[in-house]
């Protein structure tokens, strides 16, 4: 069996610093692909994360920008393919939350996280699928959350800008599939992240009661979903939400 499956290819992933996305970039560098750390405001993760695939023989760079600039998608998109050679797999990654009830969720709230958690996305993708289309190959990996299937109290702003990821996948992949470009969407439930932590002892076991599997997930199950889906044998799924819950979606 090859151990490096994506050898030459070139991945860009944002929020990449810790959590879900760091567990993402490692899991592709260990795939074989170079990989473009994108983050935010956390450049020593980044650099961390750069550090640890370069100690493993990999090709790595970070890249900084701000995804509420709306500029900062082209950005991105043309600093890993001058850095790294080209641009063969995205993973979207980068989220916020601005957590309220409804009634509560100020317009700029709301505004904040819409332009993260999607507008970014989308102008990625829309950056991203022009060498696609022209070398007719790609993968687009799109970071959901089962807030965007089922919707989570509190969380109007999140789940919907999660939903809206889903419906983004879904159309993206019926416009590109004829190119053979790939685009799909990984949907986490309960992850063990620095976003989860402040949750709380005592409403992470209330949520993990509810849970089939009775446990939390790992950031590196998540991984190993973007993983999959960015590999050759991958290549006949498309258009899909894969949910990494641990069953809570059931």
């Amino acid at each position: 069996m090859n151990s490096q499956p994506l050898a030459g290819r070139v991945a860009l992933v944002t929020g990449a610093s810790s959590g879900i996305g760091s567990a993402c970039a490692l899991a592709l560098a260990d795939a074989g692909a170079a990989v473009a750390v994108g983050f935010s405001a956390n450049r020593s993760g980044a650099d961390d994360v750069v550090a640890r695939i370069l100690e493993r023989g990999g090709a790595a760079t970070t890249i900084g920008a701000d995804l509420s600039d709306p500029a900062a998608a082209i950005t991105l998109v043309d600093t890993t393919v001058k850095e790294l050679g080209g641009i063969d797999i995205v993973v979207n990654n980068a989220g916020i939350t601005r957590d309220n009830l409804a009634v509560r969720i100020t317009d700029a709230d709301w505004d904040a996280v819409i332009a993260v958690d999607l507008s970014a996305a989308f102008r990625i993708c829309r950056a991203a699928l022009r060498p696609m289309l022209r070398r007719r190959d790609g993968r687009i990996i799109n970071i959901s959350s089962i807030a965007g299937v089922v919707g989570n109290p509190g969380q109007a702003n999140y789940s919907a800008a999660k939903a809206g990821l889903i419906g983004l996948t879904k159309s993206l992949c019926r416009e590109v599939g004829s190119r053979a470009i790939t685009v799909n969407a990984v949907a986490p439930g309960f992850i063990a992240t620095e976003m989860t932590k402040v949750l709380g002892d005592e409403l992470l076991a209330a949520v993990t009661a509810t849970i089939p599997l009775r446990r939390i997930g790992t950031a590196e199950e998540v991984a190993a979903a973007v993983r999959f889906l960015a590999l050759p044998e991958a290549a006949y799924i498309t258009g899909h939400v894969l949910h990494v819950d641990g069953g809570l979606a059931a």
